[in-house]
C-alpha cells in the first residue's frame, strides 16, 4: 500500500496536479518562472522552511563561536578594518564580530555632520586601493564620493570571508576575566546578549547573557555615547584601569598619529583600537576623517596575530607563554 501523502507532498504539487520532480541543480528549478508579464512565479516553499533555514545556521553558528580564536567588539570603520586584514592574513582564524547596532558600519555611513563625502588622509588610502573604492587624490588626502561606498564594500568583503562570522544585535554586557597562567588578570572572552535586551534589564527580571571565549579580544567600541567606550569604562569598573582618560578636544594632526601608534593591549588579552583608544588614554578626537581608525584597525590586527603568536592556547584558553 502507498503511503498516505503528507501535507508537504500536497504543497509541492503543480496545479496540473503532477507532484515536482527533484533536479540535481535545483530541487523544484522547474516551478520557478521568471516573467515580468504577469506570470512571475517562486519556487514553492512553506513558512517552516524558511524559519528552519534561518534558526539552524544561527544556531549553529553561535554553538561553533562559543569558542573563538579572536572577538572584535563593535563593527565600524576600526573594527571592519581589523577584521579585514586579520582573516585574510589568517584564514585559519575564527573571528567573530560583535555588533550592538543593527545595521553594522558605526558612524563610517556619512562623512561630518551628516554630509556624504568621506575624507581620508594618506596613506591610509592605500587600504582603498586594496578593496577596490574609487576615490579623487586631494594630494594629502583622498575623498570617496559617498561614505556608504566604502563602508558597505569594507562589509561585503569581511562577510564574505569564510573565517569571518558577524553577530550584529548583540551587546557585549560584560567581560570574562580570569587569573592566568602567570598570576595576572587576564581578559579571556566576552559576555553577550541580545542588544533589546540588554537594553530592558531595568525593565524586567533577571535575563542571563551568554558568553564567548577566546585568547584575544579587540574592542573598537567608538567614542562615548549609548555602546560606546564599554570596555574601556568596565575596566576601570573591573579595577584593571585606574581611571578613564576621557577624549580631549579635536586636534585631527595630533590625534590620528596617536590614534594609530598608540593601538595596542591595553590589558592581557585585550586590544583597543579606533575613536574608543581616545577615551581609554584621553588623547584628543580627530574630527570629520577617518584615516586614523583605518591605521588602527590595520595595527589591531597585527597586534593580534602578535598576541596569539606569543602564548599557547588550549579550547580558547590561554595556558603558557610561547
Amino acid at each position: 500500500m502507498a503511503p498516505a501523502q503528507t501535507l508537504t507532498d500536497k504543497f509541492f504539487e503543480k496545479d496540473s496536479g503532477k507532484q515536482l520532480k527533484p533536479n540535481k541543480a535545483n530541487a523544484y528549478e522547474d516551478s520557478v518562472a521568471e516573467n515580468y508579464n504577469g506570470k512571475y512565479r517562486f519556487a514553492p516553499i512553506q513558512e517552516a522552511e524558511v524559519s528552519r533555514a534561518m534558526i539552524k545556521r544561527y544556531f549553529k553558528t553561535l554553538y561553533d563561536r562559543v569558542i573563538s580564536d579572536v572577538v572584535i567588539i563593535g563593527a565600524g570603520s576600526s573594527g571592519l578594518t581589523c577584521a579585514s586584514q586579520l582573516a585574510s592574513t589568517r584564514p585559519d582564524l575564527k573571528i567573530t564580530i560583535i555588533e550592538a547596532n543593527v545595521a553594522p558600519g558605526g558612524g563610517a555611513w556619512l562623512g561630518g555632520q551628516l554630509m556624504t563625502a568621506m575624507v581620508i588622509r594618506k596613506p591610509a588610502h592605500q587600504l582603498l586601493q586594496e578593496i577596490g573604492v574609487p576615490f579623487e587624490d586631494e594630494g594629502a588626502y583622498v575623498v570617496v564620493k559617498h561614505a556608504a561606498l566604502f563602508t558597505s564594500t569594507l562589509l561585503s568583503r569581511v562577510l564574505a570571508m569564510p573565517n569571518v562570522v558577524m553577530m550584529n544585535a548583540t551587546a557585549v554586557e560584560d567581560l570574562i576575566i580570569v587569573e592566568d597562567y602567570a598570576g595576572q588578570q587576564r581578559v579571556a572572552g566576552v559576555v553577550t546578549n541580545w542588544t533589546l535586551v540588554a537594553l530592558s534589564h531595568d525593565t524586567q527580571s533577571c535575563m542571563d547573557p551568554n558568553t564567548i571565549t577566546c585568547p584575544v579580544i579587540v574592542s573598537a567600541t567608538g567614542h562615548d555615547g549609548p555602546m560606546g567606550a564599554f570596555t574601556a569604562k568596565r575596566l576601570v569598573s573591573a579595577g584593571l584601569l585606574k581611571e578613564l582618560g576621557n577624549m580631549r578636544g579635536l586636534d585631527m594632526n595630533r590625534s590620528e598619529p596617536t590614534m594609530v601608534n598608540n593601538t595596542r593591549e591595553v590589558a592581557p588579552g585585550l586590544i583597543m583600537a579606533g575613536m574608543e583608544l581616545s577615551e581609554h588614554d584621553g588623547s584628543n578626537r580627530m574630527g570629520p576623517s577617518f584615516g586614523g581608525m583605518i591605521g588602527s584597525g590595520i595595527k589591531a590586527a597585527h597586534e593580534a596575530l602578535r598576541v596569539l603568536e606569543s602564548v599557547n592556547v588550549v579550547e580558547g584558553k590561554v595556558v603558557s607563554s610561547v
